[in-house]
């Protein structure tokens, strides 16, 4: 392979934005195993492999991709599940470009190898040929309670089940995987096929999930340490919590928080015609924010018909969500209204939105967090004419489990105290990691964390 052929990435085949902004079916449709030999060959393999100091779960990336430049498929895929339990989901949603592509030496001059697109296909592949995952060291019968089933317990969970610890995870929806299942829409991330299919690998470790606990009100972690006798217990339970402007109107009916509307159209089947869960849109719809969560929400609103509106009040440069979320919702139709911000939703006499009354905005002085400070422009307020608000303004933990444990140190913003190395809270035996911890961020790096706290647990349990 010449240089000029190593600087460019082999395209990866997507549905068409005019089709696919019609149904929830998955976007990208990823490499054949020909194109993904192709792309793996541009890996320079380097000695010092800048790729894996971006992965927070480590990854031997030149080492799963040396196994696809021999068409090794299998021997990727368990190169892979040494470090990762959910690779099909982390090829799709992990902001690679900001961590392992981001180092990727090749970007500098050129185009990064496609790390993430790779890791979907070894998945994929691993999964239709039934690559079998499921190897533990021998069972040492110590209990360990891991509570919610999102990617920080899934991957606590599995990395203990490989150590030969007995796992239980505690979940209190109905249905396992956390924000994967219920907050990532059907067409980044498919719920059958891939998320569905990664929990029953953790499940063939020995891990077993109960559903429908929620630890705080059906049980509490001092419950589950005395009476139930677990060794030690590990909080990934999330942030749930939704956040609001604080603006006249949110109560209105039509009002969602992102959290609530993507509940409902992953969990409750709403995208489904034969499921009489629909959510009522109607013609109009503002997002209000810009992170992946609110081009999420953008993204599954037009697919139930609406016209779709992101309200963000910075410019498009300082959107936060990933470049691939905003070039993708810009294809389908999504309309833009930057430097834009609500200060009034507008309801009718029967309680319903109506409107909501904006104002434009300008760029100051940069705040604490680097970016430009947006500034009312005076004079400029406009009525959007809307039938339905979605408010995607972050979240924060549910202080449910933190209020029902005894000496449990939090912070000012709920968040539960926890080492950023071990996972270890201010109680004995007790790890965190996450959303619980570091509020709202990224299925990666609650990965990560979950991944530090198995090991910790393990040391903890080994020497106790």
């Amino acid at each position: 392979m010449d240089m000029a052929d190593r600087m460019k990435r082999t395209p990866v085949k997507e549905q068409e934005p005019k089709i696919r902004a019609k149904n929830f079916d998955e976007v990208c449709l990823g490499y054949e195993e020909e194109k993904a030999i192709q792309e793996a060959n541009r890996c320079l393999t380097c000695k010092n492999p800048k790729c894996v100091e971006g992965c927070p779960v480590s990854v031997n990336i030149p080492g799963f991709i040396s196994y696809v430049k021999e068409g090794k498929i299998e021997e990727a895929a368990k190169e892979i599940a040494k470090y990762s339990a959910l690779p099909a989901v982390c090829g799709r949603v992990c902001p690679q470009e900001n961590q392992c592509e981001g180092k990727c030496v090749l970007g500098i001059k050129g185009q990064a190898v496609a790390i993430g697109k790779l890791e979907k296909f070894v998945a994929d592949w691993s999964r239709k040929n039934n690559v079998d995952l499921s190897q533990t060291e021998p069972k040492n019968n110590k209990k360990v309670a891991v509570v919610g089933s999102g990617p920080a317990g899934l991957t606590c969970a599995g990395d203990l089940a490989k150590k030969g610890y007995d796992v239980t995870i505690f979940e209190a929806l109905h249905e396992a995987g956390g924000v994967l299942v219920y907050g990532i829409p059907e067409f980044r991330l498919p719920k059958d096929e891939v998320v569905k299919a990664e929990i029953e690998n953790i499940k063939k470790l020995g891990v077993k999930i109960e559903t429908n606990v929620i630890v705080g009100r059906t049980v509490t972690i001092d419950e589950l340490i005395e009476d139930e006798k677990f060794e030690a217990v590990f909080i990934g339970s999330g942030a749930g919590l939704p956040k609001f402007m604080g603006i006249p109107g949110e109560n209105a009916n039509g009002v969602f928080s992102a959290n609530e509307f993507l509940t409902r159209v992953n969990l409750m089947k709403a995208f489904k015609e034969e499921y009489h869960t629909p959510v009522k849109v109607g013609k109009k719809v503002a997002v209000v924010g810009g992170g992946n969560v609110a081009m999420d929400a953008a993204r599954t609103a037009l697919r139930l018909g609406a016209e779709t509106h992101i309200v963000y009040r910075r410019g498009i440069d300082e959107l936060p969500a990933r470049a691939e979320e905003v070039h993708h919702a810009k294809e389908e139709g999504i309309i833009f209204d930057v430097l834009t911000n609500p200060n009034e939703i507008l309801v009718d006499e029967n309680g319903w939105v109506k409107g909501m009354k904006c104002v434009k905005m300008g760029l100051g002085e940069p705040d604490a967090s680097g970016r430009r400070r947006p500034v009312e422009i005076e004079g400029s307020e406009f009525i959007m004419d809307v039938e339905t608000v979605i408010m995607s303004l972050g979240t924060s933990p549910n202080p449910l489990i933190s209020s029902t444990t005894e000496g449990l140190e939090i912070n000012k913003w709920k968040c539960i105290v926890a080492d950023e190395t071990t996972g270890l809270t201010s109680r004995e035996g007790v790890y965190a990691g996450g959303d619980a911890v570091t509020g709202a961020a990224t299925v990666i790096l609650a990965m990560g964390a979950g991944k530090n706290a198995a090991k910790a647990i393990d040391e903890y349990l080994k020497n106790k």
